[in-house]
């Protein structure tokens, strides 16, 4: 019986206007999470190979016709680099069972990304598969008839089942449609990592209200310890935490409630938000020069000890996985929700979540050895995810998870908790607001900009985009 991580459907009004993004890579990913590890990610010591045997095996429905197709898959991963593993695993080990199949696989930077898909639909040259931005990017690929019905796909070739309910609800809401145009590549959940010895030696317990977590601060900070890191110089890093303050007190959809004009970033909620992010860096809780700390530094920060909280996603166990970076050890680093202020508004079991960067189909190219193709991918992506980096990549799966690494269980027990869920800041906001947003909050962490300016760059953005 296949696993389900959940079980959950997140309907439109749990999370309206999940953003793109592929799970932020711990090292250098912009706002719209371009590229890198999207989920938890087991040690070397786990990783093997899924053999032909495994695939065959895992394969259900009509016998494959064998028909003869080379496709073309555009990605920004290299082919021996996370997703592209994962994508080339599949491909190679469905040449098995299909010989007359063949692919080329180009790679294309994360940020060339949206460029080259904007080029080659202009001359209807949209590759047969490509990664591409769940949500707004692909609206105007939908509309332009560019990009296949996926549901239509997974209905005709009988493996809609293989779809995890809750990545197929999110990636539906961000584009707004009953149907599905794009294929997930992780499933992840967001929140605080908090380094346990750190936490132990200020006396401070783990917060689950916002109250409680601002007293956190202030303890760690009592206590000699920085209390947060932050990639202030990756920019979304820090959005993500107003946007965590903005949902809890102004409720899961109030980010799309200021896109669609139903409410301005400027009302006294979304200004307090933001005020809150620099009220913890005029307090000192960053640190020194946080505009100048990556996120990956950050992360490094929490794992050695240098600051006892991060927020970052389910991805961050791919960097504690790593014995050699890890200096907190298999056990020393912890994950905790984002704090709740009435659980009326956002409860403790909403979670932050994404479905990575996702691959659509271009509707030009396609065909039934491609729809074939198509059903072994989401019939082996969870198995081959799962079994070859641990991770979960918003597909049902049947290998045992049991052998994982603590941090995978932790991830993955923390997704069984999620009952609703919510998106980060940029989600439902244009490319143009979206870079405001993103370019200014460096201003607002180094108090050069006020939380009331701030949002009015953001306003000012809105309002410039919707003339």
């Amino acid at each position: 019986m296949k696993r389900k991580v959940l079980s959950v459907f997140l309907t439109a009004a749990m999370a309206v206007g999940m953003l793109a993004g592929c799970g932020s890579s711990a090292s250098t990913a912009s706002g719209s999470q371009s590229a890198s590890t999207e989920a938890v990610t087991a040690s070397s010591t786990e990783t093997a190979s899924v053999t032909s045997e495994t695939s065959a095996t895992a394969a259900t429905g009509d016998t494959d016709p064998q028909m003869k197709k080379k496709i073309k898959i555009l990605s920004i991963w290299a082919e021996d680099n996370d997703n592209g593993v994962l994508i080339n695993q599949i491909c190679n080990d469905y040449k098995k069972v299909n010989p007359n199949f063949d692919y080329e696989y180009e790679y294309v930077a994360s940020d060339d990304l949206k460029q080259k898909i904007a080029t080659l639909a202009a001359s209807n040259d949209l590759p047969d598969v490509f990664v591409y931005e769940s949500g707004k990017p692909i609206v105007d690929l939908i509309n332009a008839d560019q990009i296949v019905d996926i549901s239509d796909v997974l209905k005709k070739y009988n493996c809609a089942d293989y779809i995890e309910p809750s990545a197929e609800s999110l990636l539906t809401t961000l584009s707004q449609t009953d149907d599905l145009y794009d294929l997930p590549l992780g499933l992840n959940i967001e929140g605080f990592w908090y380094n346990k010895a750190l936490f132990q030696k200020a006396g401070v317990e783990v917060p689950s209200t916002w109250d409680e977590f601002d007293s956190a601060l202030k303890k760690l900070k009592d206590a000699g310890i920085q209390p947060l890191a932050c990639g202030g110089a990756d920019k979304w890093g820090a959005t993500r935490l107003i946007n965590a303050y903005t949902v809890r007190t102004l409720g899961p959809d109030a980010m799309k409630k200021a896109a669609d004009g139903d409410a301005k970033y400027t009302d006294a909620g979304y200004v307090a938000a933001a005020q809150k992010l620099q009220d913890w860096a005029n307090a000192g809780y960053f640190g020194q020069g946080v505009t100048t700390v990556d996120m990956n530094t950050a992360g490094t920060m929490l794992m050695t000890g240098k600051a006892a909280m991060f927020y970052n996603g389910s991805w961050f166990t791919s960097n504690l996985n790593d014995t050699s970076a890890n200096a907190a050890g298999a056990d020393g680093i912890g994950f905790f929700n984002i704090p709740v202020q009435d659980e009326s508004i956002s409860g403790a079991d909403s979670y932050s979540m994404n479905c990575g960067n996702i691959l659509c189909l271009g509707k030009a190219k396609y065909d039934d050895a491609t729809g074939w193709f198509v059903k072994y991918f989401v019939e082996h992506m969870g198995d081959t995810a799962m079994t070859v980096q641990g991770s979960v990549k918003g597909y049902t799966y049947t290998a045992d998870t049991s052998k994982a690494t603590g941090y995978t269980q932790l991830v993955l027990q923390e997704m069984a908790k999620a009952k609703s869920s919510f998106t980060w800041y940029e989600a439902t906001m244009g490319s143009e607001v979206s870079t405001v947003a993103q370019e200014n909050v460096q201003s607002l962490l180094n108090g050069d900009m006020s939380a009331q300016d701030y949002m009015k760059s953001i306003q000012d953005a809105s309002d410039s985009q919707a003339e």
